[in-house]
């Protein structure tokens, strides 16, 4: 072992060692169907319209620490109750990191259903805490018993619930998720990344409950570059939360393209209502091919089983055919054999079933 690798097997935490650095597929030349993102760009008129108003930004200074301007228009964009307030972060996985950083650690538990956004377990690790996952059922569905079981047993400080759920899809009911945080003692935290696709937000529960949280982004809406995560509370949990932030977290052309696009929030809701029509049309074509299992959603992508042991193949022969999917089948044994697509345009979503029916003919 030469001198550096021994530098770093001394210095660097033994479970950092352990990890693997969190993957983003190379895209080059392809169809991107694998990472959520919204296929729209703005045209032509708006992106003029923009880049105007980037101009009159002074470089040479600090953004505003607070995102004051901003943070009241997000409070009134996402219509947000009374006695609510937003906090900003570098991205959703900003926030979830001080979140841990503010009631996590050694000898505290973190919480949250498996399979689901895998941030959660890596950012736990980070911060020294004990993770533990909740299994859904088969169906990705909660199991309320075995959960509350959990939570009795193991009094978790931090809980988090994907809604809808990332990577399955669906939304769990508002009763299930009351019912949880009734029973929590800590602090819960409902990751609504997708809820610009879903027939319901719990942003409302921020007021009814003093332990909940709501984490919204801008990423699944057109706005990925961005970078922008928002959470939705009570100032008293906010401020201490506030305490932990970096300062200047949010940069001057985040905060000036932010307020722009929601100035502009009609464009965003109408690509957001094209996608959800893109859906349903997909889903539809898919549950047509009679050797997958297609699972409902209420975000921007599809979960599909394919044919037992058939799914790495499956996705490889879609890569070389130009259409890049996330293949989920090694990830978790209730994934096995899955693959999840983005919900992109209707030229996109027709390429991609054309190559599956392909990749299906030849398997």
């Amino acid at each position: 072992m030469n001198l550096l690798k021994q530098r770093i097997t001394k210095l660097v935490r033994g479970e950092i060692q352990n990890l693997t650095a969190y993957q983003v597929q190379d895209a080059t030349d392809l169809i991107k169907l694998d990472a959520m993102e919204s296929p729209f760009d703005w045209p032509g008129n708006l992106q003029q319209e923009w880049l105007a108003e980037l101009q009159t930004i002074s470089l040479n200074r600090y953004p505003d620490p607070e995102c004051r301007s901003l943070r009241d228009e997000i409070l009134a964009y996402f219509n947000a109750p009374t006695d609510v307030d937003v906090l900003l972060g570098n991205g959703s996985d900003e926030l979830i990191s001080l979140l841990m950083q503010l009631v996590a650690g050694p000898q505290r538990t973190v919480c949250s259903f498996s399979p689901s956004f895998v941030m959660y377990q890596l950012i736990a690790c980070y911060t020294h805490s004990q993770y533990l996952e909740i299994p859904l059922t088969p169906q990705f569905t909660i199991d309320l018993n075995a959960t509350l079981d959990t939570i009795q047993r193991h009094q978790p400080e931090l809980i988090f619930i994907a809604r809808p759920n990332n990577p399955t899809g669906n939304c769990f009911a508002t009763e299930e998720i009351t019912t949880i945080v009734d029973a929590a003692d800590g602090l819960v935290i409902i990751d609504e990344a997708y809820h610009a696709f879903a027939d319901s937000s719990l942003l409302p529960l921020c007021v009814e409950y003093p332990n909940v949280l709501v984490l919204h982004t801008l990423s699944k809406v057109g706005l990925a570059g961005l970078r922008l995560g928002m959470l939705f509370g009570r100032n008293e949990w906010l401020n201490e939360l506030n305490k932990i932030r970096l300062p200047y977290n949010i940069g001057s052309l985040t905060q000036a393209t932010t307020s722009f696009a929601l100035r502009k929030g009609t464009q965003i809701h109408a690509q957001v209502e094209t996608l959800k029509q893109e859906r349903e049309k997909l889903s539809i074509a898919l549950n047509k091919i009679s050797c997958l299992t297609v699972y409902p959603s209420e975000a921007n992508f599809i979960l599909f089983r394919t044919p037992t042991e058939s799914a790495s193949d499956i996705f490889t022969r879609l890569k070389a055919s130009g259409i890049l999917l996330k293949n989920l089948s090694h990830s978790h044994p209730l994934l096995k054999d899955c693959l999840r697509v983005t919900v992109s345009t209707a030229e996109q979503n027709q390429a991609f079933l054309t190559a599956l029916k392909q990749a299906l003919d030849g398997n």
